[in-house]
């Protein structure tokens, strides 16, 4: 999670992705699940990253509306939905974040 910006009505989120698997990723979608301040699950969500190639950063922005973002207080991936690498993906993801944010999963 590299940032996290307050829009009219909702809140984006912004992910800087890396593929070090080896090879080109044609799809990959991470279930995804918001957890608010108090630690109560706001909603869950499926974030589709689309195509990632080897060893090539994309930036993905999600915009989520009707959340606060100052109301956030948890990213939890909750697993790989889809991914054209198979088991890899799952075994291969690592997770950061720049904001105050905490990513989980």
């Amino acid at each position: 999670l590299n940032r996290i910006d307050p829009l009219e009505g909702a809140c984006r989120l912004t992910f800087l992705a890396e593929n070090a698997l080896g090879d080109d990723l044609g799809a990959l979608s991470l279930e995804t699940v918001l957890i608010d301040t108090a630690g109560r699950v706001e909603r869950l969500t499926l974030f589709e990253f689309g195509a990632l190639p080897d060893g090539v950063p994309r930036v993905r922005q999600f915009d989520i509306p009707g959340l606060a973002c100052e109301s956030l207080g948890r990213v939890l991936i909750n697993g790989v939905s889809d991914c054209s690498a198979g088991a890899a993906c799952a075994e291969g993801l690592e997770l950061t974040t720049r904001t105050d944010v905490e990513v989980i999963g």
